[in-house]
């Protein structure tokens, strides 16, 4: 799965590690999943949204 985070948080002036912070995750945990190594849980997924001010379904896509 593909996603935009690493876009959205540079767009929020927030680090890897700030966001790794609000979420209650490892800065390795965002850095996996904005590598596309890692897919997030859907917990996870729908907090990253709400933080970052976008829908899921505009964040996370699926490869064509």
């Amino acid at each position: 799965m593909e996603n935009r985070i690493r876009e959205l948080r540079k767009a929020a002036g927030l680090r890897q590690e700030d966001l790794a912070r609000l979420l209650g995750v490892t800065r390795q945990t965002i850095h996996a999943i904005e590598n596309n190594k890692y897919d997030p849980t859907l917990g996870l997924a729908m907090r990253l949204a709400r933080l970052l001010g976008a829908p899921v379904e505009e964040i996370f896509h699926l490869p064509e």
